[in-house]
């Protein structure tokens, strides 16, 4: 790269509403704009645009969502591409090792969805623990006589049970503590310590899924998370208790969770994510009165998008200035040859 090249940076339509509108902080965007080491791009491609050789030859840096990067896009010779800004703390739609072997940053933006999700989550259990939904549908159908049929379930004293206590399932146990719950958690990559300002009691997952009334998947997509729960494990859950997927819908057997919701093995559920997605319109869990369902888009906001865009944004700005940025999930990227040259030349 030569002193007087810009940076490119691309932004994919993932941030692209259906009316063409651009979802994007615009504050951010115009810090953006305004650099003059960078140069700004937004993709024709729709979304979600699979990211190719033609992409990482012709970009620094691409700002995206949920567009694919699979390896062979990657290691060519006239590769440019050197950051991927991700919206977001989900990489499973990113090959993270040719992305580590080929010098390309990957950066997230865990306090974009720190609160927004675990916020969600929280607004799952109420809406289950109060059977909203069907006290929605009952009202407006006119069965006003049927009100005292249908029984919530208070939270005080109930057992809320979290799969993965990172940077949102900490949070979902903060934001529960005015509900007085037991809190279980379940995490291999736990503190030895454990989280005792959360008063977490940390157990294996069969106690976790026996004991909790609410379970609460917050745990990351890989391989040793694929199809985690399954009907064995779904089997070992109380008849009273919901299960809450915000997570990614490959985590869960999604037959064996209809199966097990359509036999009344469990009490409930809310899905925000499936395994296949955009899910079937003739899903089984969309005829389920006792599931409440979303378009993994439960979380988004104006607020989360706001911190989400001025994540990336960021990130993109410290490596125009010869810096990593901040959440790099594979800082072994930062150590490639490319990386050193570049921030090299910009740091001169």
């Amino acid at each position: 790269m030569r002193d007087t090249d810009k940076l490119s940076v691309a932004i994919t339509r993932d941030f692209m509403t259906t009316r063409g509108d651009l979802y994007f902080d615009q504050s951010a965007l115009e810090t953006l704009y305004a650099e003059p080491r960078i140069s700004v791009q937004i993709l024709d491609d729709p979304a979600p645009t699979r990211i190719t050789a033609d992409h990482a030859a012709q970009f620094h840096m691409i700002i995206m969502k949920r567009s694919p990067l699979p390896a062979e896009a990657l290691g060519g010779t006239d590769q440019r591409l050197v950051l991927v800004a991700r919206n977001g703390v989900g990489v499973d739609h990113l090959d993270v090792a040719a992305c580590t072997r080929n010098g390309v940053m990957i950066a997230v933006t865990p306090e974009a969805v720190r609160r927004p999700v675990a916020s969600s989550i929280m607004a799952f259990i109420l809406a289950l623990a109060h059977r909203i939904p069907l006290r929605d549908r009952m009202t407006r159908s006119g069965r006003w006589t049927e009100r005292n049929n249908i029984l919530g379930t208070g939270l005080l004293g109930k057992t809320l049970g979290v799969i993965g206590v990172g940077n949102i399932g900490a949070e979902v146990f903060r934001l529960a503590r005015p509900w007085e719950m037991i809190h279980l958690g379940c995490d291999p990559h736990a503190p030895p310590e454990g989280f005792p300002e959360l008063e977490v009691r940390l157990v294996d997952m069969d106690a976790l899924l026996a004991e909790s009334d609410f379970v609460c998947l917050c745990c990351p997509y890989n391989n040793q998370t694929y199809r985690l729960i399954g009907a064995r494990e779904l089997g070992l859950m109380k008849p009273t208790a919901y299960f809450i997927n915000t997570a990614r819908g490959e985590i869960v057997h999604e037959d064996a969770l209809i199966r097990s919701l359509s036999e009344h093995d469990i009490a409930g559920a809310a899905i925000d994510v499936f395994e296949k997605e955009p899910p079937s319109p003739g899903n089984p869990l969309f005829a389920m009165d006792h599931v409440i369902v979303s378009s993994h888009n439960i979380s988004l906001s104006p607020e989360g998008n706001r911190l989400g865009n001025r994540a990336v944004v960021q990130a993109a700005l410290a490596v125009a200035r010869g810096e990593a940025p901040a959440h790099i999930i594979n800082p072994d990227a930062c150590h490639h040859p490319r990386i050193r040259d570049l921030f090299n030349t910009l740091g001169r």
